[in-house]
């Protein structure tokens, strides 16, 4: 996404949601008439999905919520914040996490900057090394809260609403606990697949067992992991090499980025 992975643009450029999704939003633009991808969304990426899913319904296939903010189209995408930070009172929650603002932060841009100790909570399962390279990738992030609570940013029935929803709920996770990820998940009635002991990793803590079932589709060829968000795109005009599914660190799924 803008301001994450290698994209030049900074954080404190971005002003809105819309803004941070472009890459995505330019990719899906780019995806030819009545070819359609499956997009996953990972943490704060399910907000990126979402907005897409509102602009582009017929282009995606299947919307996969991965231990992901999955918002409804009954209230404004806020809620799902305001319900989180109800699920999670303790004022520790945010460890060593920094944040700035340079104003009313319901009036702008808040930044957060995750510290050690909050990202070995998130990775607490996975890998050691991936947890080491985290740490020297990592950028400052948003959840775009200022923009979020906005009436028109509201999602629609119509659009989100009818693009299939599937979330994946990880057991282990300590960054969005599993209740909560229930909680969405029955909020909005979706279909629900669990990875037991999986942390808020799962693409690195236990890779295998995230291969989703989706072979009816094809080939799935994973031609973006950027800012939370792989898409799955088996298309009859573009030719991806293959990715073989198996056990993959951070490192080496750093080059399967395409949205930059």
């Amino acid at each position: 996404m803008a301001a994450s992975g290698i994209n030049p643009k900074r954080i404190d450029e971005l002003l809105t949601l819309r803004d941070y999704s472009e890459p995505l939003i330019q990719f899906l633009r780019s995806v030819p008439e009545g070819e359609k991808v499956i997009v996953v969304g990972h943490s704060l990426g399910g907000l990126n999905l979402s907005t897409a899913m509102e602009m582009f319904p017929e282009k995606i296939e299947i919307a996969v919520f991965l231990t992901a903010f999955m918002p409804d189209y009954q209230h404004a995408p806020s809620f799902i914040y305001d319900k989180f930070m109800e699920a999670n009172p303790e004022d520790d929650y945010w460890l060593d996490t920094e944040f700035k603002w340079s104003g009313d932060p319901s009036e702008t841009l808040t930044t957060m900057f995750f510290g050690p100790n909050f990202i070995s909570k998130l990775y607490h399962l996975s890998p050691p090394e991936d947890f080491e390279l985290a740490m020297t990738l990592k950028r400052p992030s948003s959840l775009f809260a200022h923009d979020a609570w906005k009436p028109e940013t509201k999602l629609s029935e119509e659009k989100y609403g009818s693009v299939k929803r599937v979330f994946v709920i990880c057991e282990e996770d300590k960054g969005i606990k599993e209740t909560f990820q229930l909680w969405m998940a029955n909020n909005s009635d979706v279909e629900v697949e669990e990875l037991k002991g999986a942390d808020h990793m799962p693409m690195l803590c236990m890779p295998q067992k995230l291969c989703l079932p989706f072979d009816y589709f094809g080939i799935l060829d994973p031609i973006g992991f950027s800012g939370g968000l792989i898409v799955l795109w088996k298309s009859a005009e573009v030719e991806f090499t293959t990715i073989i599914k198996g056990s993959k660190h951070l490192n080496q799924l750093m080059w399967w980025s395409r949205i930059n």
